[in-house]
């Protein structure tokens, strides 16, 4: 048996005399199924072009659907090449259109942002995904 020192930050602090070996397993299966629990988010990537279709920015929307339902965060790109760069209005117009498409199951979580050659928006699930 063993003196533990459970909360030192209390005053004054709080010690119990138990099996120290119990002590650390209870602490590390505690640790064990909080990350079990915890929720992870993988980040999707869906890159289009300033000239995309129509069809392509559909099936790509369904595809950014898909992934938000399933409870990932969607990443989308518009990427810029050669002289595309000088329109770089289509590129917002096309990121605007994409997030007013996703606003029934996503949400903006960073805005439209330029850098370098790519115009990026990251859109989150409105509610976390149910466990089955």
């Amino acid at each position: 048996m063993d003196i533990v020192e459970i909360a030192p930050q209390a005053d004054p602090p709080v010690c119990k005399v138990i099996d120290y070996g119990k002590f650390v397993y209870e602490l590390q299966k505690k640790e064990k199924l909080q990350r079990k629990n915890q929720q992870t988010s993988i980040l999707k990537e869906i890159r289009l072009h300033p000239n995309t279709d129509t069809h392509d920015f559909e099936f790509k929307a369904r595809h950014a659907i898909n992934f938000v339902e399933e409870g990932n965060k969607v990443k989308v790109a518009v990427i810029f090449k050669g002289r595309e760069l000088t329109y770089k209005e289509h590129g917002e117009e096309l990121l605007k259109r994409f997030i007013e498409k996703m606003t029934e199951v996503a949400k903006v979580e960073q805005d439209i942002n330029f850098e370098g050659r790519t115009m990026t928006v990251i859109l989150a699930p409105l509610k976390s995904k149910k466990k089955k």
